[in-house]
């Protein structure tokens, strides 16, 4: 996410893997009119059965309502400010709850740390175990952490994958081009979608690497956390359970944002490539051994120039985008659907929201909401208008 307070751009969308279609007959209602946050980046669900719904502030505040449009107000579930370096793409910028959060209390989030450095540390916190609206500040218990060369491209998404591993999003490390080249570099972590078991800690770790990752017990130095690789900034990136897929969406550099499907060992391109164009020279842009996005838009007049990565739409309100990855720009607020059978992706604009659109998410029932960072809303996808 390319976090601006700036006038939001119009820019086309153009792909050669993508045919856009008419807009769909969705609507999108403000889900908690009585509700703001400041500067929400993520929106998560327990999935406890509560039908509670979380919201990140990227200053450092985690909070906790009801998922009711009447709902009055919302509660601080954890606030840690205190250790929190929040700014441009730096901040508290992803939550994850365990799969068996209902018993063990146990939540991970991702945040950037005021000190030492500059470093995004991956911690494990605790219910408080007299009131289930209230994490335990004190019971951190820091999984991973990894030092940043500059202040962007952070990635920034932890989600638990069906099989209970955590995935994590790491961005290339930041300034323009990936200058040190570290997406492709497989000794680091930068530029990376990691895997890793945080239930059986072991090796001086406080997780361990699962087995059948692709680089485990590797002798070339290769990291074994690495799930995929040669990617600039995936800000989200979400599991569609339905199809077994893992969709994610990459942060472009000057002019193509893109949508990759992520698979064990993937080689996604960044900086050899930009989505489907050459963007280093030097390396002869050759593709071979490249996984390349299944689609791609470009910095026009009608597209966007910073994905916002969504989810695979399962729930049953907006009948109209069943089985269709939803997904939008920061910057134009555009939301879109794509339709995708394996092979070819079939593009549409679902609205133009005019709308920063930071992060989407889902409640216990699959319904889909996205965050609006500027004005502080949580908006939700409704039924044909």
């Amino acid at each position: 996410m390319k976090i601006l307070s700036a006038v939001f751009i119009f820019l086309i969308i153009t792909s050669s893997s993508c045919k856009d279609t008419a807009e769909a007959q969705t609507g999108i209602t403000n889900a908690f009119p009585n509700l703001t946050f400041d500067s929400p980046v993520d929106i998560q669900n327990a999935g406890d059965g509560s039908g509670r719904l979380f919201v990140l502030s990227q200053s450092g505040i985690i909070h906790v309502f009801n998922n009711n449009p009447a709902v009055a107000s919302s509660q601080v579930f954890l606030d840690i400010t205190n250790k929190v370096y929040s700014g441009g793409e730096r901040g508290l910028l992803g939550l994850a709850f365990h799969p068996d959060f209902k018993s063990s209390g146990y939540f991970y989030v991702y945040y950037s740390t005021r000190n030492p450095g500059h470093v995004s540390r991956i911690s494990r916190f605790q219910v408080d175990q007299n009131n289930p609206n209230r994490a335990d500040p004190n019971s951190e218990y820091i999984i991973l952490e990894q030092e940043q060369p500059y202040s962007n491209h952070n990635g920034g998404q932890i989600v638990f994958g069906p099989d209970n591993y955590l995935y994590i999003s790491f961005g290339d490390g930041g300034a323009g081009g990936d200058p040190e080249n570290r997406a492709q570099n497989r000794t680091t972590l930068l530029g990376k979608i990691l895997r890793i078991d945080v239930d059986h800690p072991g090796n001086g770790l406080n997780y361990s690497i699962p087995a059948d990752n692709p680089y485990f017990g590797n002798s070339n130095g290769f990291r074994q956390e690495i799930f995929a690789y040669g990617l600039r900034n995936v800000w989200r990136f979400s599991f569609d359970t339905f199809n077994n897929l893992i969709w994610a969406a990459d942060v472009g550099q000057n002019e193509w944002e893109e949508i990759d499907i992520i698979k064990k060992g993937g080689n996604y391109g960044w900086r050899i490539m930009e989505g489907y164009h050459c963007y280093d020279p030097a390396t002869g842009c050759d593709t071979i051994g490249l996984t390349l996005p299944i689609h791609e838009y470009g910095h026009d007049n009608s597209g966007g120039y910073s994905v916002t990565g969504g989810y695979v739409y399962m729930g049953s309100s907006a009948p109209d985008l069943t089985n269709k990855y939803i997904y939008g720009d920061f910057g134009s607020g555009r939301v879109w659907a794509i339709s995708y059978n394996g092979t070819d992706a079939v593009n549409e604009l679902v609205a133009e929201t005019n709308k920063a659109i930071s992060t989407f998410g889902i409640d216990e029932n699959k319904e889909l909401y996205f965050a609006s960072y500027s004005e502080g809303k949580i908006y939700k996808f409704t039924g044909t208008r």
